[in-house]
């Protein structure tokens, strides 16, 4: 059944991390939103977890003739994830896409100022992260985000989304140490179609809930 909105998904999301929260398995929870679309479903979760909120921005890299396919991801000043199978299939290689990759780290330093303004990042090391994002396709960004968090040494490494693909979702186990998804559809292409209300979320909307989540830390 289909989610209403983002802040349902979350809801819905929240409700099943905080059973598992209750366990006391969930020590010092970070919450992390992978922007534009999780941040609404992560401000949810982290109201539930009474956890932090705060993002990790990461981008796709598409090429100009296919741009609504991504074919690799990018994290901070990490190198570049690609899949390797669209890469071949698109005949490009590493190094012709280098000039793409500039654009995109220059877009995410971009974001994060506008986001966090001159907050420093919060600490990783020997926490509890949750990574949300508002659903799984073909789960190269969240790839990406989970090997950066990896490198800076949390005591847990938790996916959750509210939906994701069922070919997807037992891959991404390899990455983490748990994964949560509410909804595993066969067949999923994309993951509007698991919501009645897809609309896009504004860099302004981003900005406001950080800032009242930590206006009130």
């Amino acid at each position: 059944m289909p989610f209403r909105d983002r802040t349902h998904a979350g809801q819905e999301l929240g409700l099943r991390l905080a059973e598992w929260a209750g366990s006391g398995d969930l020590i010092d929870v970070l919450v992390l939103a992978l922007p534009p679309g999780g941040v609404p479903v992560a401000s949810e979760v982290a109201r539930a977890l009474h956890a932090p909120l705060d993002v990790l921005i990461a981008g796709e890299i598409s090429t100009p003739i296919r741009p609504e396919t991504p074919i690799g991801a990018v994290v901070a000043d990490d190198p570049p994830l690609y899949d390797r199978q669209s890469l071949a299939m698109m005949h490009l290689s590493e190094d012709r896409l280098g000039d793409v990759v500039v654009q995109e780290r220059n877009e995410l330093h971009r974001l994060e100022y506008l986001y966090r303004g001159r907050r420093p990042p919060p600490s990783i090391s020997g926490r509890t992260v949750v990574l949300v994002d508002d659903g799984l396709t073909t789960g190269l960004t969240a790839t990406a985000a989970l090997r950066f968090l990896r490198r800076h040494g949390p005591a847990r490494l938790v996916l959750a989304v509210p939906v994701g693909s069922a070919r997807t979702v037992p891959a991404m186990r390899g990455e983490c140490d748990n994964v949560v998804c509410l909804e595993q559809p066969p067949g999923l292409h994309a993951v509007g179609e698991w919501y009645e209300d897809y609309g896009r979320v504004p860099d302004t909307q981003i900005a406001r809930t950080l800032h009242a989540f930590h206006a009130t830390a």
